[in-house]
C-alpha cells in the first residue's frame, strides 16, 4: 500500500513539476499610457523592440536579456483590443525558446516597469514601445501632451544597464 501511494504522490509531482514549467500562452492586447496607446501581455505590462535586433535574430543576449526579458510563448499568443492576429509571430531564440514578434519587431519587457501601463523602457536608447500598427512609440521632448515623458532609470549606460555593463 505505501508503495502504491509513493509512486501516484511521484507521477503528481512530476507531473506538477512539467505544467509549472511550461510557459503559458501569450496575450497581446493594448493598454492607454503617457504615451499614448501600446502594446502589453495579459498583465498590462508595456511590450518593447530593440532597434538592434536584425530580422528573428535577437541582438538582446547575455546581460542585455537579464534588464530587458524576452516575452517567451508556447504558442503562438492570442491578441485582443483590435490588435491584428495577422501581425503576430514567433521566432526561435538561440536557447531554443520561442518569442513573441508583432509586425517583425522581437518583443521584450522592460526590468524597470514595475507595473501595469509603465514605460519607462521607451525612454532608453534603442528601445521603444510599439503601436497596434507596429509603429515605435517614444516619449517626445517634454513628453506627449500634457503628460510628462517618464524619467528613465538612473544609468551610466545608453542601454539601459545600470553601472554600465553593455558587453552583451
Amino acid at each position: 500500500m505505501h508503495r502504491g501511494l509513493l509512486i501516484s504522490l511521484t507521477l503528481a509531482l512530476v507531473a506538477a513539476g512539467s505544467a509549472l514549467a511550461a510557459l503559458p500562452r501569450a496575450h497581446v492586447s493594448v493598454r492607454s499610457t503617457s504615451l499614448g496607446p501600446v502594446l502589453v501581455d495579459s498583465r498590462g505590462h508595456t511590450l518593447y523592440a530593440f532597434d538592434l535586433d536584425k530580422g528573428v535574430k535577437s541582438n538582446c543576449t547575455g546581460v542585455c536579456a537579464s534588464e530587458w526579458f524576452p516575452f517567451l510563448t508556447t504558442a503562438k499568443p492570442l491578441t485582443a483590443g483590435g490588435v491584428s492576429a495577422a501581425r503576430v509571430g514567433l521566432a526561435k531564440r538561440a536557447n531554443g525558446k520561442w518569442q513573441v514578434m508583432f509586425s517583425g519587431h522581437l518583443l521584450y519587457f522592460f526590468a524597470g516597469d514595475k507595473a501595469a501601463g509603465q514605460v519607462y523602457g521607451a525612454s532608453i536608447a534603442h528601445w521603444a514601445a510599439l503601436s497596434k500598427t507596429g509603429a515605435k512609440v517614444r516619449p517626445q521632448a517634454g513628453g506627449t501632451g500634457t503628460t510628462p515623458a517618464p524619467a528613465p532609470p538612473t544609468t551610466t549606460d545608453p542601454y539601459g544597464y545600470p553601472g554600465g555593463g553593455g558587453g552583451y
